[in-house]
């Protein structure tokens, strides 16, 4: 049961609707002079539905898949979690007539979803009878605006609901629906995943190091495999899983040692082009002491929808992947993954496919303005750090087949250095 402000009408009705569908509630909708009616006795709580998932848990096999940790606590579920393999409809959490209050809201939420789906039936006639006029005779400018209009409605008319709502924060959506699509998008950008990210790429310059802006507009998540085991005598014998790399941690070159696994959400339904970069921006530059850049990986002319697979399927390769490899004696480097949206999203690019001798200085922002690649227009984002290790060694004699280099800071004169030198007693 919920707890209840008795001094505080509009703050009871708000915290009985559905976690976060509270919002759809205005505050017209509540009598702040009237008192809120005591709170009804406990009643007993409404037996959901037996389903297929949860009638294949019998006591026996609870029983089992506890044996050996104890007694299933009170309260504890032994449903399984929900998925798509394991889908599960939304029930309302609080039976019809135990709380007037939560009825009210659930019931005005309802109609005002009917009442803009009434609005959003007008504006599509508007809109069929506009395109049905002559080409000469249609107002772009207003039929661009009526389709705008059309499209929020359509979202504002379910975005509220509680079944949807619940749907999209437990998996459970279809990107065809754009409710589904802003709700998903609206998750990635306020719940976190975004703001950290941006906050890495910033603190660690990557902008404007590497590009001038950054504006991601899809979910880029990279995955690769987990960090060995510490006893040399398991590497070998346990199969190491992937798993999500947060933006900017520490990586080992051995994680790294084979390209990563991409996963995408993106938000636009229409196939769009974009050009896949991977590159090192802290590679040593002795004869200007500064730093370069070194590109590790390229595959330009990706389509990406809503319903792209995931991981994204590389096939081809336009540029082979090189691993991670930080110079010994050089600070961590910065190795920055980018999903840049081409300038015409439904016309190939011709790219020429790039030597071992052209990675090392290869120029990002020379790259993106000779093919029209723009980073804030959006795109996608990610990125981690590595320091060198041992492994590094095996990089340079077994793919790179070079003489690995190795840096620091040069050695101080020493003033003294031929007083030393002579002897002290002649």
């Amino acid at each position: 049961m919920f707890a209840l402000r008795r001094s505080s009408p509009r703050v009871y009705l708000r915290s009985l609707v559905v976690r976060g569908y509270a919002d759809a509630v205005p505050s017209e909708a509540v009598n702040t002079s009237a008192t809120p009616p005591p709170p009804p006795p406990p009643a007993a709580a409404p037996t959901a539905p037996e389903t297929p998932e949860t009638a294949e848990l019998t006591s026996e096999e609870a029983t089992t898949s506890t044996k050996g940790r104890g007694r299933r606590r009170p309260g504890q579920s032994i449903r399984p979690s929900i998925s798509l393999e394991r889908p599960r409809e939304w029930n309302r959490p609080i039976a019809s007539g135990v709380l007037p209050a939560y009825d009210l809201a659930f019931k005005y939420i309802r109609e005002d979803s009917e009442n803009l789906k009434k609005e959003l039936e007008e504006v599509r006639g508007k809109i069929r009878a506009a395109e049905s006029l002559p080409e000469s005779e249609q107002d772009a400018q207003a039929l661009r605006k009526m389709r705008a209009k059309a499209d929020i409605l359509e979202i504002q008319s379910e975005v509220n609901l509680p079944d949807v709502r619940w749907k999209a924060r437990n998996g459970l959506v279809d990107m065809n629906k754009s409710v589904y699509r802003h709700l998903v998008e609206q998750r990635w950008r306020k719940d976190g995943a975004l703001d950290l990210l941006m906050e890495r790429i910033h603190q660690m310059k990557v902008v404007p190091d590497l590009l001038p802006e950054l504006h991601p507009s899809l979910d880029l998540r990279i995955n690769f495999p987990e960090p060995p085991p510490e006893d040399v005598y398991k590497r070998s014998r346990v199969k190491r899983k992937y798993e999500k790399v947060e933006p900017g941690v520490f990586l080992r070159p051995e994680q790294t040692w084979r390209q990563p696994l991409l996963y995408t959400t993106v938000f636009h339904l229409d196939t769009r082009l974009y050009t896949l970069l991977m590159v090192d921006l802290d590679v040593p530059d002795p004869a200007r002491q500064t730093f370069q850049t070194y590109l590790h990986w390229m595959q330009p002319n990706i389509a990406l929808h809503a319903f792209s697979p995931s991981p994204i399927p590389i096939t081809t390769t336009h540029t082979m992947w090189v691993p991670p490899h930080p110079q010994r004696g050089t600070p961590y480097h910065r190795y920055v993954v980018l999903l840049l949206p081409q300038a015409h999203p439904t016309e190939r690019i011709s790219v020429p496919q790039l030597t071992d001798a052209e990675r090392l200085g290869f120029d990002v922002r020379a790259f993106c303005a000779r093919h029209g690649l723009n980073g804030s227009k959006g795109g996608g984002a990610h990125m981690w750090r590595e320091v060198w290790d041992e492994t590094v060694s095996k990089i340079y004699r077994d793919v790179l087949k070079t003489e690995e280099p190795r840096y620091g800071r040069p050695p101080k004169e020493d003033p003294y250095a031929q007083v030393k030198r002579t002897p002290k007693y002649m």
